[in-house]
């Protein structure tokens, strides 16, 4: 497995964004190539590409909803245990000042450029990117969806 890096940190589950996706997209291209060529069932075609857009665009918002919700809440779960760890402190005064993006970003680093980049987040409002070009030496999350 290769080393994960700021340009190779994003992660593809192959049978929904390969397979599944890709196959919608195809019967909706269809669908609409259809409703002009074939001018006799143009209803039943519109009704087919109206269906398909429908379970694509529920197949994306759906996964995409639930699980970034619940990977968000647990990034923001895993940052209050390392603050914590980390100053022996609650978190909660430090986090209402930072956006989710800064959070995000901060778990990439290790704990002693942690405290230098959240000082920077804190004080200089970089922004989540900013703060991950920031880190020198990537800590890798192979867990995110």
């Amino acid at each position: 497995m290769t080393t994960q890096n700021y340009q190779n940190h994003r992660k593809f589950y192959a049978p929904h964004h390969f397979v599944y996706l890709p196959l919608l997209i195809i019967l909706e291209i269809f669908g609409i190539f259809k409703i002009f060529e074939d001018k006799e069932n143009q209803l039943v075609w519109i009704l087919f590409s109206v269906v398909i857009f429908l379970i694509l665009y529920l197949a994306i918002m759906v996964r995409q909803h639930y699980s970034l919700g619940l990977q968000n809440r647990i990034v923001r779960l895993e940052f209050k245990q390392r603050y914590f760890e980390i100053f022996n402190l609650r978190s909660d005064k430090v986090e209402e000042k930072l956006k989710f993006s800064q959070i995000a970003a901060l778990r990439f680093a290790y704990d002693d450029e942690f405290k230098i980049l959240l000082e920077k987040a804190l004080k200089e409002n970089i922004s989540g990117d900013e703060i991950k070009k920031s880190i020198t030496k990537w800590r890798a999350d192979e867990n995110r969806i």
